[in-house]
């Protein structure tokens, strides 16, 4: 049960938003990745000691999943040296997960595959499947990727992945748009593939901005029933095996949409711009964020149309 005083528009204005928009969801989770896939491709080594308090800056917001870190070789990811330090040093809030990644398949292009873990999709498979012989009570997430240096990847492919990780016990799939050249026609195009073989309940998104599209992107999705959207706080992001892919789409902006929407997230978007704020900073640059470049114009002030949820702990672990 929710317990909260956000009030989400009328019967009126919800029927009308379903006749033109259509059904959304009622609530989303936002998976905060700037910790990790934000900072991974910065030249900048940023220091533990920031890192750590960029994370729990991000906890006081509501957020229900942060991902924190991963453990990858130093040697391709240098910013991800200190996970353990990183990952063990946070204040961990009561009911706030931390996922880390842990390569295991993250790809449908074999190209993509093998510069980002070294290995192929059929032995990153094999991989996922033997770890979770051995650990058959662990949740794992995979993440596969729709595109790979313009080259589009057979629907097929993308679908044959996403059903054999749900096969193997894989509870979330996050279907991710590396690159940002993803538009909405593609998107639904994917979502009508994907949900003939998987519950879209066990998909996430995970959506670059490169050419402006995460949004609308990020809006199809949701109509055909996602409830889980990855993102990052300011637009932080990038990837080191993607040339040219800009930032994650800014968890800012994905909360002020759904906000206008009537669709809970339980977090705090003062906070959220805060934490966003003192990692551009720390970076020596200007937030990647539209929507807290906006508010730190107006003196820290959010427009009258936003109606701030009250932070609800009680709301936390609605997924596993």
């Amino acid at each position: 049960i929710l317990k909260r005083n956000f009030s989400p528009p009328d019967i009126g204005a919800r029927y009308n938003r379903a006749r033109f928009i259509g059904s959304l969801p009622e609530f989303v989770k936002i998976v905060e990745v700037g910790p990790r896939d934000g900072l991974q491709n910065e030249k900048q080594i940023i220091s533990t000691e920031d890192k750590v308090k960029f994370i729990d800056m991000l906890s006081e917001t509501g957020l229900q999943a942060i991902e924190a870190t991963a453990f990858v070789s130093p040697t391709w990811i240098p910013q991800m040296a200190d996970s353990k330090q990183v990952f063990t040093s946070i204040n961990k809030k009561l009911g706030t997960h931390y996922p880390v990644l842990v390569p295991n398949i993250k790809a449908a292009s074999n190209t993509f595959n093998k510069k980002n873990i070294n290995a192929t999709i059929e032995e990153s498979l094999a991989r996922y499947q033997e770890k979770q012989r051995k650990s058959p009570e662990s949740k794992s997430e995979g993440e596969s990727h729709i595109e790979e240096k313009n080259k589009r990847i057979p629907l097929s492919k993308v679908v044959e992945v996403a059903k054999s990780l749900y096969n193997m016990g894989c509870y979330e799939i996050s279907l991710g748009d590396t690159i940002g050249v993803g538009n909405a026609g593609k998107t639904l195009e994917l979502m009508n593939a994907i949900r003939m073989e998987v519950p879209l309940s066990c998909i996430a998104v995970h959506f670059h901005d490169t050419y402006g599209q995460a949004m609308t992107n990020i809006l199809t999705a949701l109509q055909m029933g996602v409830s889980v959207v990855d993102s990052s706080v300011a637009g932080l992001g990038g990837c080191p095996y993607a040339k040219g892919a800009s930032g994650n789409v800014a968890t800012e902006e994905v909360c002020y949409l759904l906000n206008g929407l009537g669709i809970r997230t339980n977090i705090d978007l003062p906070k959220l711009i805060e934490a966003g704020t003192f990692i551009s900073s720390v970076l020596g640059r200007q937030t990647g964020s539209k929507v807290s470049y906006a508010v730190q114009l107006k003196g820290g002030s959010l427009p009258p149309t936003y109606i701030q949820e009250p932070i609800d702990r009680d709301v936390l672990n609605l997924r596993p």
